[in-house]
């Protein structure tokens, strides 16, 4: 080996055993804890929540957004039932089962047969209150209904009827309104565009001459009070709407109340004080004596 290595690691080794070092010792290894049973470990486990499907959902309480879901679909089954001409009514148990809501909870059937139904605007509970049927605006069935009632209305000056109400009165509204349709009039509400049914009353009929018919629409008197109308017609020369239109009453006067005259004494004769008292004694004593 070359000598000049060898004196290399002769060095190293002084080096090394000059450098101080600290040992570490190993620590003696602790006891083991035991295994925890199998109650200890049920104990530890984090509870975990239900599965919920479709059918454990349905059959539950339910949140109020889910019960006024059913009573929603039940009286829109029996609107639907109505218009179609079925009119007799229906316990608890065949509503839900037309509407394929029998898996619903027992508190939930409960509400809708002692509350929700009972309480609800467009649902009639039967005299037994055991059955419920739907309940219209109108009580129509037929074209002969609706025409007296268009009639009524006309007659009463209540205006028209929605159109909306009619449909959802009148079992098959279509077909009535088309064979009814010379008998009424259609007009749309500007307002919302709303349909309303009036009563055709063929005896109001009659013709307007044409020139008359013009000047109608010619007068514009939408953005005029009845002030500006009567000043326009008083230039006119036309005094005959004074007498019409609403009268104010003319406050009448009070009549003052009677009061008896005194007989004021004078304030500046006070000398002749005793001379009037005698003069009214003379005078009471002469209207006294009666003439002989």
């Amino acid at each position: 080996m070359d000598p000049a290595l060898l004196r290399e690691r002769e060095a190293f080794k002084k080096r090394a055993m000059a450098t101080p070092t600290v040992e570490k010792k190993a620590k003696p290894d602790r006891p083991q804890p035991p295994p925890p049973s199998d109650d200890a470990k049920r104990k530890m486990r984090p509870p975990t929540a239900p599965k919920l499907d479709a059918s454990s959902y349905k059959t539950m309480s339910g949140s109020s957004q889910y019960r006024f879901g059913v009573l929603a679909k039940i009286v829109k089954f029996m609107r639907t039932r109505h218009q179609d001409g079925d009119d007799h009514p229906l316990q608890i148990e065949e509503i839900l089962d037309e509407t394929n809501q029998l898996d619903i909870g027992q508190s939930v059937k409960n509400w809708l047969s002692g509350e929700a139904l009972n309480n609800n605007p467009k649902i009639e509970v039967s005299p037994c209150g055991t059955k419920f049927s739907f309940k219209p605006v109108y009580k129509i069935k037929d074209g002969k209904t609706l025409m007296r009632l268009l009639k009524q209305h006309d007659l009463k000056g209540l205006g028209g009827i929605l159109m909306e109400d009619v449909q959802e009165s009148l079992p098959h509204c279509e077909k009535v309104l088309k064979n009814r349709a010379a008998e009424i009039l259609f007009i749309i509400r500007p307002i919302d565009k709303k349909k309303i049914l009036f009563y055709n009353d063929r005896t109001a009929n009659f013709s307007v001459d044409d020139e008359f018919q013009k000047l109608w629409r010619s007068a514009t008197v939408d953005a005029m009070d009845d002030a500006k109308i009567d000043e326009y017609l008083e230039k006119q020369g036309i005094r005959s709407m004074q007498d019409h239109g609403l009268k104010k009453p003319v406050p009448k006067r009070k009549k003052a109340a009677n009061k008896k005259r005194q007989f004021k004494k004078p304030r500046d004769n006070e000398h002749l004080a005793d001379v009037l008292e005698i003069y009214e004694d003379n005078t009471l004593t002469l209207k006294g004596v009666n003439p002989t």
